[in-house]
């Protein structure tokens, strides 16, 4: 009785202790060490916090640390910036609460996030439209429909200033898809937004609403098979460690919407208003193109270590085309509005 008792303790203490250790050693790996600034931000006259649901790794993600080191040195010390990207500050919903609040000054808000609070902002989302890095720089130089975008959220007392990204949505996969009918056999995890819902229905495909958290056990189970998003992403994050096969579909770019609190950017003084904009811009502009390298890195290095990637055969991308044209487009153009919806189509299909 006393042996038994004696090591059902010992074995308790073992457990405890491994368990210690562990937290001991999870508790020295901040993720956020090497992005630490060499200055004091809380120092800054202007002190601000902006917010971001993903890794830093990705180079749509890790623009705000660029925008906060230059925004210090080109300020003279004057605006000091905190970013927190890995959901530190709660998922995209709450944190645009807290936004529209002034709880917090900022955030890159996820393209098919920021459907749900601007609808207009949805028209990057919809397939076939703005789907390449071309067509991506177009929109944003021409200020006739980009302008509008970026007002998407000024109802709700919230101004953008530009995006970064995350690359070409496709289809990863725990099986190969390699026409429109293997598809319709695969479950596939989609994000919550109107224009992803819509664009499935239409194409008759198996989608199932999820958390992003909640994705790699999904795979793992068996309750989902494939992932709706980007080459980069998906190797990135290690999801292609299940998901042995990408299929590229590039309908659509995955983008990060900079987006500021319109009160408390007006009570900046004038100078560092533009000192911000101008910094956000150039930022932006520089991730969007070191995106393009790294999707094209990641897919080679995914290449390299046995990922199988497909492209469906030009019928079945014509077929998801026409779907797209008959089913999609008219409910989106009642949602985004259809003068500026039919406006931005009509451009995008003069950039070849």
């Amino acid at each position: 009785m006393y042996l038994k008792k004696f090591f059902r303790v010992s074995f308790l203490s073992v457990v405890l202790l491994s368990f210690s250790l562990t937290s001991l050693s999870f508790a020295k790996e901040d993720p956020m060490a090497k992005w630490k600034p060499k200055f004091d931000t809380k120092k800054a006259k202007y002190y601000f916090k902006v917010s971001n649901v993903s890794n830093p790794v990705l180079e749509g993600v890790k623009t705000g640390f660029n925008v906060r080191d230059a925004l210090w040195e080109k300020s003279n010390g004057q605006m000091g910036m905190d970013y927190y990207p890995f959901s530190q500050l709660g998922g995209e919903v709450e944190v645009f609460n807290m936004l529209q609040t002034g709880t917090i000054q900022g955030m890159a808000i996820s393209s098919v996030a920021a459907a749900n609070f601007g609808p207009r902002m949805g028209i990057v989302n919809v397939p076939f439209v703005i789907d390449s890095f071309k067509k991506l720089e177009a929109f944003v130089d021409n200020k006739e429909i980009f302008q509008p975008f970026l007002d998407g959220m000024k109802d709700k007392g919230i101004k953008g200033i530009n995006f970064s990204g995350y690359g070409n949505y496709g289809w990863a996969s725990t099986k190969p898809i390699k026409t429109l009918a293997d598809a319709k056999s695969v479950k596939f995890r989609i994000a919550e937004a109107p224009v992803n819902k819509d664009s499935y229905a239409a194409w008759g495909l198996n989608p199932v609403v999820m958390p992003w958290p909640d994705v790699p056990i999904a795979l793992k189970q068996g309750v989902i098979e494939g992932l709706d998003h980007t080459p980069a992403v998906c190797w990135i994050t290690k999801k292609m460690e299940v998901c042995k096969y990408y299929t590229v579909l590039d309908y659509a770019q995955g983008l990060f919407i900079w987006i500021v609190n319109q009160a408390w950017y007006n009570k900046l003084p004038q100078d560092l208003q533009k000192v911000f904009t101008d910094i956000v811009n150039e930022e932006c502009k520089k991730a969007r193109s070191l995106t393009q390298k790294q999707e094209e890195d990641s897919i080679a290095a995914a290449k390299k270590a046995g990922i199988t990637f497909f492209t469906l055969p030009d019928k079945d991308m014509a077929d998801l085309k026409k779907m797209t044209a008959e089913k999609v487009y008219p409910r989106q153009a009642e949602i985004i509005g259809k003068d500026y919806f039919e406006k931005v189509r009509a451009f995008m299909a003069t950039v070849k």
